[in-house]
């Protein structure tokens, strides 16, 4: 049996991959409560305890506005914590796969974002993260022996936790008549369940002895398909969700400019990220950001039943 290593469970994207890796092998998942990820020695001893065949790390500082004011945090979890991983399993010899973000971008493109268009990230979030990026391929060039995959995703929800764009709609929009949305960024809303099903195909690559691991090694996007603006979002969150009967008092959603709702960290005004390139791996597209939604809010909803 393979041996996984899930850093990062209790988050949105590592509760949805403790299911979908579970038939991939033992899977050992760790959080916050488990892993410390300030604490870099830590890191190494877990790993090296667990001695994985390969590791994914789900684990991220993800406060981007709090980021602003705690930006040694945010470095601490998103950069140097991904360094000691590559570290240790270029030493073990097995891959990482590490999850980034569009805002590592700075979204002045009206076209989608390619892997190789080059980072300009807006705030100390984004920074956290792109210099985790660097950090990976440092180890990488270092040693070309050492397999990763980064994979930047967007505009992420999931039925797990509290923080997200859909969780703070629905809750919005059951304790108000009226909710205010910027209309003027615009992304494409995933899908935790489409992000971890990705992960754990490309987890089942690196499993695979058949598989050249060098040539999977690099940095991909992915996120489920189509753009809309955050306001598009909530209207279709709530028509989604009276069509499931769930109970809201909103009458009216407003389009606001995001000048009309300043936040600590200035966000990327266009953030879709180009497909292409993972698609030769999964061999089939990512289904439309609506019917990702669709389906996220039935199972919410039937789950509280």
């Amino acid at each position: 049996m393979k041996r996984i290593l899930l850093i990062g469970q209790d988050g949105q994207v590592g509760h949805e991959l403790l299911r979908t890796l579970a038939p991939l092998g033992t899977v050992t998942g760790v959080g916050r409560s488990q892993l410390d990820l300030t604490q870099p020695d830590v890191i190494q001893t877990t790993i090296e305890t667990i001695e994985p065949d390969v590791v994914v790390n789900a684990a991220a500082y993800t406060a981007v506005d709090k980021a602003e004011s705690e930006p040694d945090l945010a470095y601490s979890v998103n950069a140097t914590a991904p360094k000691r991983m590559a570290e240790v399993a270029q030493k073990l010899r097995i891959p990482l796969i590490h999850i980034s973000t569009d805002y590592v971008f700075d979204g002045c493109k009206n076209t989608p974002y390619l892997e190789t268009d080059a980072t300009n990230p807006l705030g100390e979030y984004g920074k956290s993260k792109r210099a985790g990026e660097e950090e990976i391929l440092e180890v990488s060039n270092r040693h070309p022996d050492f397999h990763y995959l980064i994979l930047r995703t967007a505009w992420v929800y999931g039925a797990a936790g509290k923080g997200n764009f859909v969780k703070t709609m629905l809750r919005l929009g059951g304790d108000r008549e009226e909710v205010r949305v910027v209309a003027d960024q615009v992304g494409t809303p995933t899908w935790t369940a489409e992000i971890a099903r990705t992960i754990t195909t490309l987890t089942c690559q690196f499993l695979d002895p058949q598989v050249d691991h060098a040539d999977l090694s690099g940095i991909y996007h992915f996120t489920n398909s189509g753009v809309t603006s955050w306001y598009d979002f909530a209207v279709a969150i709530f028509e989604e969700a009276k069509s499931l009967g769930v109970p809201l008092k909103l009458q009216r959603v407003v389009p606001i400019t995001t000048a009309e709702y300043p936040t600590p960290t200035q966000r990327p005004a266009y953030s879709v990220l180009a497909n292409q390139k993972i698609q030769s791996i999964l061999q089939a597209p990512a289904p439309q950001w609506r019917q990702g939604l669709r389906q996220m809010l039935s199972e919410l909803y039937l789950s509280n039943l």
